[in-house]
C-alpha cells in the first residue's frame, strides 16, 4: 500500500526536527531581533506620548498666557483711558488757571494804565496852571506895568487863580 502523502517516520522526524529548529530560531530571533524592535517601538511610542503630553501642556499654558495677556490688555486700555481722562482734566484746570492769570494781569495792566492817565491828567493840569499863571502875570504886568508893586502883583495872581477854580482845569 502506498503511504498517504508519503508519511513515513523519516518525514515525521524531519518535520519534528524542523519544528524544533523553527521554535529555536523563533526564540533566538525574538531574543535577538524582535525584543529590540519591540523595545525600540515601545520607546518611540512612549516618546510620542510624552511629546503629545508636553504639547498639550504647552497648549494649555499658551491659552492661559493668552487669556492673561488679554486681561492685561483690557486693563491697559482702561488705564490708558484713565490717564487720558486725568490729562484732559489737568489740561482744563491749567487752561482755567492760565485764563485767570491772564485776566488778573490784564486787570493790573488796565489799572496801571488808568493810574498813568490820572497822573498825566494831573501833570497837564499843573502845567496849564503854571501857563495860566505865566499868562496872567504877563497880562497883569502889561496892564499895570510899573505902577503896581510886587505885593499887589502877587495878590492879583492869587485872586485870578481862585476865580478860575479847580473845575475849570478839569474840563
Amino acid at each position: 500500500m502506498e503511504r498517504l502523502f508519503n508519511l513515513d517516520p523519516q518525514l515525521l522526524a524531519d518535520v519534528a526536527v524542523l519544528g524544533v529548529n523553527i521554535f529555536i530560531l523563533f526564540i533566538f530571533l525574538s531574543y535577538m531581533l524582535f525584543n529590540p524592535v519591540r523595545k525600540l517601538l515601545q520607546e518611540r511610542k512612549n516618546k510620542v506620548r510624552n511629546d503629545q503630553d508636553i504639547a498639550a501642556k504647552e497648549k494649555e499654558d499658551a491659552i492661559a498666557l493668552k487669556e492673561m495677556y488679554d486681561a492685561k490688555l483690557k486693563d491697559i486700555n482702561k488705564e490708558a483711558e484713565t490717564i487720558l481722562s486725568d490729562a484732559r482734566k489737568q489740561a482744563l484746570r491749567n487752561e482755567a488757571k492760565i485764563i485767570d492769570e491772564a485776566k488778573l494781569e490784564a486787570g493790573k495792566i488796565i489799572e496801571r494804565a488808568n493810574n498813568e492817565v490820572e497822573l498825566e491828567k494831573k501833570r497837564v493840569v499843573d502845567e496849564m496852571k503854571k501857563e495860566m499863571i505865566v499868562i496872567a502875570s504877563l497880562m497883569a504886568s502889561k496892564v499895570v506895568a510899573n505902577a503896581i508893586d510886587v505885593k499887589v502883583h502877587d495878590t492879583l495872581i492869587d485872586e485870578t487863580i481862585k476865580e478860575m477854580g479847580d473845575n475849570t482845569w478839569l474840563s
